[in-house]
């Protein structure tokens, strides 16, 4: 049987069922930044311009979006966050990323964030969807991160 993925606008109640599933490295990642998953997701979906939930059969599996850090300018922070499961079905992610990457580049030409080092699936999809991301490292509160941007014309 396939597997049905939808894209929708992001809401709170989704967050619970996917912070409690949340990939190990995604995990990671925010207690970096020093949130749990589930803070992590709320504030970013609190403070986003735009967010989008991925449902895989009907449930919740990765949360995504931009929060806009300075209009003037143009920059955002763009931020994904997901289960296994979301991972499971990478040739829809990819074929949805551009589209999408494009809709955060609306408010935010130049998009700039941080993935870990080790989170080589992340890694991988960024770069497949245009993203810049560098070799050099810069450690938060232990973990090895790589910068990455996308400046839209």
């Amino acid at each position: 049987m396939d597997s049905r993925v939808t894209v929708v606008p992001a809401e709170r109640r989704h967050i619970t069922t996917i912070a409690n599933r949340l990939r190990d490295i995604d995990q990671e990642e925010c207690a970096a930044m020093g949130r749990t998953a589930k803070a992590a997701l709320r504030l970013a979906h609190t403070t986003s311009a735009k967010a989008w939930t991925a449902i895989v059969d009907g449930r919740p599996e990765a949360m995504f979006g931009v929060v806009v850090e300075d209009l003037i300018s143009g920059i955002g922070t763009p931020w994904f966050l997901g289960t296994d499961e979301v991972y499971r079905h990478g040739r829809e992610l990819l074929m949805w990323g551009p589209g999408f990457v494009s809709r955060l580049s609306d408010s935010s030409p130049t998009l700039r964030n941080l993935v870990s080092a080790r989170n080589r699936q992340a890694i991988r999809l960024l770069e497949r969807w245009g993203f810049t991301v560098e070799e050099n490292e810069v450690v938060v509160r232990g973990v090895a991160f790589r910068h990455f941007e996308k400046v839209s014309a």
